[in-house]
């Protein structure tokens, strides 16, 4: 996401002319695009993202069943990761 932002930034500030941007080349503008897109080829192949995304939902789960636990009375160990 930083990429995509880095690669906005810097198209707009070439294509309104506006700071240091105006003296570089439209390949080292557009880069930021080529990089993200390398980044999510990456993540996605490598299961990256997917891991990320259980992580993600494996907290959601564990904090519902200690709020619920919490809720009946029971103490709960907090595993940690």
């Amino acid at each position: 996401m930083y990429l995509l932002i880095l690669g906005v930034i810097l198209m707009l500030m070439k294509y309104l002319e506006v700071g240091f941007a105006v003296n570089l080349s439209w390949w080292w503008v557009l880069s930021p695009f080529a990089l993200a897109v390398a980044w999510w080829a990456w993540a996605d192949t490598t299961g990256y993202t997917r891991r990320k995304a259980m992580e993600k939902m494996d907290q959601r789960k564990q904090d519902r069943i200690d709020k619920q636990r919490e809720n009946l009375g029971i103490k709960t160990k907090r595993r940690s990761r």
